[in-house]
């Protein structure tokens, strides 16, 4: 396991389009302008950290995960986080955790149409092959999905995502 560190230097009214390699040590505050963002750590992201973003990026239209730390707390009683301009939310490089974190309807609410990558065995496993029902309705919403292994589709996979488009 490689060590890194980032550092971000800004100044208010901070006016790029993206910031990149956000880290848990992220402090917040109000980025109006910024649409595209990556999450990148090796210590994970709790619940907490996922309010704060939402909060700090309210235009945000693309998410990147990268952290294969599970989550240490389940944080069940957090409100529901929203992301209503979300088109792009990328999961390849996330651990399980993460991909629960936006799929269970009771933490997140995602927008209709959210373009989702995310591997299949992660999909599969937090969906308890496609018959989790706390998962439903964010998957109904997704409009494409990129897996690794397309051979690997339950039956179940057309009935949760209601927007795909992929011959079985």
């Amino acid at each position: 396991e490689s060590h890194y560190s980032y550092f971000h230097f800004y100044t208010f009214p901070y006016t790029l389009k993206s910031y990149d390699n956000i880290t848990n040590n992220f402090p917040g505050g109000l980025f109006d302008y910024v649409h595209t963002i990556s999450l990148h750590d090796e210590r994970p992201f709790e619940s907490d950290f996922f309010l704060r973003i939402a909060l700090s990026f309210p235009s945000m239209t693309s998410l990147t995960v990268i952290n294969q730390q599970p989550q240490k707390n389940d944080n069940q009683y957090l409100s529901i986080i929203k992301y209503p301009h979300l088109k792009v939310l990328n999961l390849i490089e996330a651990n399980d955790d993460y991909v629960e974190q936006f799929l269970v309807d009771n933490k997140c609410d995602l927008p209709n149409y959210v373009c989702l990558y995310a591997k299949i065995e992660s999909l599969t496993t937090v969906t308890h092959n496609f018959t989790r029902d706390a998962t439903r309705i964010n998957c109904s919403k997704v409009n494409y999905t990129s897996f690794d292994d397309v051979s690997s589709f339950s039956k179940d996979f057309r009935k949760y995502f209601l927007h795909v488009d992929i011959d079985m």
